[in-house]
């Protein structure tokens, strides 16, 4: 818009005369802002106008304008410090107390709204409306074309939430870096929403499986659970560290990629295939399940919360299900991001190392087992046992970690022997199939009337009171 000044032609000095703002706010009411260039400069003046400064009576309309961006550029300044609801926020951001305050806009506006606030921001305080600046890409098709209605190639994002869920626009939202141009399109949605399905599946299982546990009666210490499952808490303390990153860098894709991973392969592809023998078959009330279920509680604890800015209702879904704890928030979005100490209280690195070494051998051992089964040596995984050579510092940790080995290589048995390097044979397994938890055990036996069934299940069985089966009735 114009600056509505008249400059002395001597000396160049402009006219401030309140009466004279009035008449020109009265002008452009009347006839509108381009008044200004059509009214001649006599037509605007009082008559006998002189300059103040030096006595003159010759003036001329000042046609400088401000920057297009001049209005929105002071909006910390009509909105930030004039709202009676974000006033105090602002001041206390002006004086470093702790409050953020992000300007979000697209790319171009690092000469438009970004930079006409810096500038007048640092005019008259000294400092930067803002503390930090994000800007957003545009949106793209799938061949990389602008959306348009001539094209017919947009995407229509409540279309989309009406048809399968808001949860799967805001799961594209994480998905894509929106600081680069990002591609929209019917299928990329299909596949968020084939990747929520997974998620939701993963998380009914977590609660699934944490049926009749207390948090406050059951919980394992970290000191007393399985090996397993401290690498387990120690893997999500690592999660945990760098989404919380991601997210102060608003490297929100980082998280949607970290997340979608730890989910399908840590989790269901892997940690929770490796717990069904525990979880189905052992006492409820042993040791070793109650450390599963500690350690399934805290990761559902701590996934729940790390996802919900981004799944906003299946997250409040999941808290709703989650054994009561006191003291905790209502609703999810009331809690606070997990600190990674909460997760696991040790530095994971050493631990995480470890297991990478333990991972290898299993890799390997999936392999031989795979050449076995191609081979009709074996047929499933409990048909087989694994004989581990190794030497040295793997020897030792092999030994160390020997009585979970079974659980994570999902066979029946595993032998760890010196060698002069690293060797796994797959073998039949021996010993006898148990009914119950098809484990090849050597204590298979009749218990009475429980038939074909492994010390460990018997104990099972009866510590849950469940009735024998009784034998059939003659015709």
């Amino acid at each position: 818009m114009p600056i509505a000044v008249f400059l002395c032609e001597n000396c160049q000095k402009p006219i401030l005369d309140p009466a004279l703002n009035r008449s020109i706010v009265d002008l452009v009411k009347r006839e509108g802002v381009e008044s200004w260039h059509t009214t001649a400069t006599a037509a605007m003046l009082p008559a006998g106008a002189t300059c103040a400064h030096c006595g003159g009576k010759e003036f001329r309309k000042e046609t400088d304008i401000l920057d297009v961006w001049f209005d929105s550029g002071t909006s910390w300044f009509a909105v930030a410090e004039s709202d009676p609801d974000l006033k105090n926020a602002y001041t206390a951001f002006q004086n470093n107390e702790g409050v953020e305050v992000l300007y979000l806009e697209g790319g171009d506006q690092h000469r438009g709204w970004f930079h006409s606030s810096l500038l007048t921001s640092v005019a008259l305080r000294g400092h930067a409306p803002y503390s930090h600046v994000s800007t957003a890409g545009w949106t793209l098709d799938e061949q990389g074309r602008a959306m348009s209605k001539s094209l017919g190639n947009g995407v229509d994002p409540v279309d989309i939430a009406n048809r399968m869920g808001g949860e799967i626009v805001r799961l594209w939202v994480a998905s894509v870096d929106y600081r680069e141009d990002m591609a929209a399109s019917e299928n990329l949605m299909q596949r968020c929403a084939e990747l929520y399905r997974k998620l939701r599946n993963t998380f009914r299982f977590l609660l699934g499986n944490l049926n009749g546990f207390d948090p406050v009666r059951h919980r394992v210490a970290e000191a007393d659970l399985l090996p397993l499952d401290r690498y387990m808490l120690a893997r999500t303390r690592d999660l945990t560290e760098k989404i919380l990153a991601w997210y102060a860098a608003f490297e929100f894709h980082r998280v949607y990629q970290a997340v979608n991973e730890f989910a399908i392969v840590d989790l269901s592809a892997f940690y929770l295939d490796a717990l069904k023998d525990r979880m189905y078959t052992f006492a409820p009330t042993s040791q070793a399940r109650r450390s599963a279920q500690t350690v399934l509680w805290q990761i559902t604890e701590t996934l729940v919360r790390l996802v919900a800015p981004i799944l906003t209702f299946t997250a409040d879904e999941v808290w709703e299900h989650l054994p009561v704890v006191e003291g905790r928030p209502v609703s999810v979005h009331l809690a606070l991001f997990p600190k990674p100490e909460e997760v696991f209280s040790e530095d994971p690195t050493k631990l995480l190392e470890e297991w990478k070494q333990i991972f290898a051998v299993r890799d390997e051992a999936l392999r031989v087992l795979e050449e076995s089964r191609q081979a009709k040596r074996i047929g499933k995984g409990l048909e087989a046992e694994i004989e581990i050579a190794a030497s040295g510092d793997l020897l030792t940790l092999l030994q160390r970690h020997a009585a979970g080995l079974k659980e994570i290589i999902n066979v029946s048995a595993v032998t760890v022997v010196e060698g002069p390097a690293l060797q796994v044979a797959a073998l039949p397994a021996s010993g006898h199939k148990c009914a119950r938890c098809w484990n090849f055990m050597p204590e298979v036996s009749n218990y009475g009337i429980w038939q074909n069934v492994c010390t460990r299940c018997h104990d099972a069985l009866t510590q849950m009171g469940i009735d024998p089966p009784q034998p059939e009735a003659a015709p």
